[in-house]
């Protein structure tokens, strides 16, 4: 069974590359992920407030990203991406982007 997830393109004001998850991620949808990272170039704002839940498919996905990206994630996430080292290949932040829509 699929786990729910939305995933919206957009920019900030500044015009950097926005994408926001809501939902859980996990390797029901890990390659939809996949594909959204892959779809923006240069840097990007990865907005995960609204993700719930993050396991090892979706934090694999990430990780090719690790170095243009900055991530924006609530509190709940904090452990999982100190532990898995991303907070040390990125910019995770604990507040949210201002969006503009694309």
């Amino acid at each position: 069974m699929t786990t729910p997830l939305t995933l919206t393109a957009g920019h900030r004001h500044d015009g950097t590359a926005l994408l926001t998850a809501v939902g859980e991620i996990d390797m029901s949808n890990a390659r939809a992920f996949a594909d959204a990272l892959a779809g923006t170039s240069g840097p990007l704002v990865l907005d995960l407030t609204g993700v719930d839940y993050l396991d090892s498919a979706g934090l694999s996905v990430i990780f090719p990203h690790a170095g243009r990206i900055e991530i924006v994630a609530n509190p709940l996430l904090q452990p999982v991406l100190t532990i898995s080292g991303l907070v040390d290949l990125s910019a995770p932040h604990g507040s949210q982007p201002p969006i503009s829509p694309r």
